[in-house]
């Protein structure tokens, strides 16, 4: 398998992302949208964005490697993070991102806020594609 991820000097300079994933053959993985909801269904870190985030990247990590996969396998994420949720909030979910995905290569991804996820306390959901050999 081959995987590149970069940003073309011909698109603005990304902060936190890249711009393109380019996977050839391999498996692709799709993870659907995780929240911050534990193995029983329970809410984690109610009102919490950090903790939220925190239990939204722990349950990205378990759907990947019961997949055969790591964080580190991550060609595209797209987040979601409710209205009411502070930006002043947002650089706490990237610390917890960068704890978890190559910095050096992040994840080609996107970022939005929404009225609201399917369930009410829930801050955000995260979606991701990985690809292995």
């Amino acid at each position: 398998m081959s995987k590149e991820i970069f940003s073309p000097a011909t698109l603005p300079p990304p902060v936190g992302y890249s711009h393109v994933a380019k996977v050839n053959q391999g498996t692709l993985i799709y993870l659907a949208g995780q929240v911050s909801s534990d193995a029983s269904g329970k809410l984690v870190g109610e009102g919490n964005f950090e903790a939220q985030a925190e239990q939204v990247f722990r349950n990205l990590k378990l759907g990947l490697e019961a997949a055969g996969a790591t964080m580190a396998d991550i060609v595209k994420m797209n987040v979601y993070i409710v209205a009411e949720v502070d930006q002043a909030e947002v650089p706490k979910l990237r610390a917890v991102r960068d704890r978890h995905v190559n910095t050096a290569k992040p994840p080609a991804s996107t970022l939005l806020f929404v009225t609201r996820l399917a369930r009410p306390g829930w801050l955000l959901e995260i979606e991701a594609v990985a690809a292995i050999d």
